[in-house]
């Protein structure tokens, strides 16, 4: 077969085929080009050369440029978004590298949304209670997924390499999330499938009077000032105000069968004790940012919030309720150990995906914006 034909598409078209499709990240919607306003962005679609106007992929293309040259590396976040089943991916990646070497791109870096394994929440508490696997990698997986290695040895015979796990560019998106599956369940069937802490801890929120409200742009702001603090309390570096404003414009502002952005607000007796933003792209729905007071955590804000979200990911139709990235470790002396503990009291499921893969287009600028992102 052929390769297929790829040329920059509107982002009305853009939109109207996601909507199209069970399941598409959300870093791939055309609305994150406008969250990610510092980077040049487009929008590219696939064609069939034998009928031109039948739209069979499509992806957002963020240019990150290389320090005082303008040549770029290609960034397809979570994406493309293709028929990863395809017998030969190729017809899809070689026009791709056609187009963005011709953009000016030393390099491509996609991260194909194909998982290789899934770990179930009770064998991931074993492991820990074990202590003799340090590392998720390196326990039995429940679920082996075949697409993932075929897609990886595609990959690599097509000249793509997985990125270091160490070195190299700074970890884009996650390679290991942790999923609730919500196909064919109902309420009752998701509150049974949660650890006991978690049910105690929603019937707590509510007994003591928890609101879980839908929030608005002008709440941005109180919900940063808790992400702030949550950021100090969990050491890690908060994004601007500014980035959420723009988040929320660009996302909310899109079709809504491409895509669903909300803030959600959980206050008791008028504070503000936990904050959240949810997002639903047709079947897979998203907890992508969280904030927490310290001063009430008694009143169980964190769990109120998530079973809100939760039951409006299964309301909306969604099929996945994503609580995004976890790290690999189960070492119960390792501190990020508690966030996977968190994550697996909702009775969901650890899963790997085939992670994010490199292309060098141009040799010596790859290497030299590798060697500048390791240094940084």
């Amino acid at each position: 077969m052929s390769d297929l034909s790829i040329r920059t598409i509107s982002a009305e078209q853009h939109a109207a085929y996601l909507a199209a499709q069970p399941s598409a990240s959300f870093l791939q919607t055309p609305g994150w080009a406008a969250v990610k306003s510092e980077w040049k962005a487009e929008s590219l679609g696939w064609f069939d050369p034998a009928a031109p106007n039948d739209l069979l992929g499509v992806t957002l293309v963020l240019y990150r440029q290389m320090p005082k040259v303008k040549r770029y590396l290609a960034y397809l976040p979570e994406g493309p978004v293709i028929d990863w089943d395809a017998i030969d991916l190729g017809r899809y990646l070689r026009p791709l590298a056609e187009h963005c070497l011709a953009q000016g791109a030393f390099g491509l870096r996609m991260g194909p949304p194909v998982p290789m394994r899934r770990w179930r929440a009770q064998t991931i508490k074993d492991a820990i209670a074990g202590g003799q696997q340090p590392k998720l990698g390196d326990v039995r997986p429940d679920v082996i997924e075949p697409s993932g290695a075929t897609v990886a040895a595609q990959l690599r015979a097509l000249g793509w390499k997985a990125p270091r796990a160490v070195e190299g560019f700074a970890a884009g998106q996650p390679q290991y999330v942790f999923q609730v599956p919500l196909a064919g369940k109902t309420e009752d069937d998701l509150l049974t499938g949660m650890n006991q802490q978690w049910r105690r801890n929603i019937k707590k929120s509510a007994k003591l009077g928890v609101e879980v409200t839908l929030g608005t742009a002008e709440d941005l702001k109180a919900f940063h000032a808790l992400y702030v603090l949550t950021a100090e309390r969990d050491h890690f570096t908060p994004r601007p105000l500014p980035y959420f404003q723009k988040m929320y414009e660009a996302m909310s502002t899109q079709p809504a069968d491409c895509c669903d952005f909300r803030l959600y607000m959980a206050y008791h007796e008028g504070d503000l004790v936990a904050s959240t933003i949810w997002v639903r792209v047709g079947g897979h729905s998203w907890y992508s940012y969280g904030a927490s007071s310290t001063a009430k955590r008694d009143v169980r804000g964190s769990n109120a919030i998530q079973w809100r979200m939760m039951r409006d990911a299964l309301s909306s139709g969604a099929f996945v309720y994503d609580l995004r990235g976890i790290t690999d470790t189960l070492d119960p002396n390792d501190s990020h150990v508690g966030l996977i503990q968190f994550k697996t009291g909702t009775g969901g499921e650890a899963v790997e995906y085939v992670g994010e893969w490199d292309l060098p287009l141009n040799k010596a600028l790859y290497t030299a914006f590798d060697l500048y992102m390791r240094r940084r």
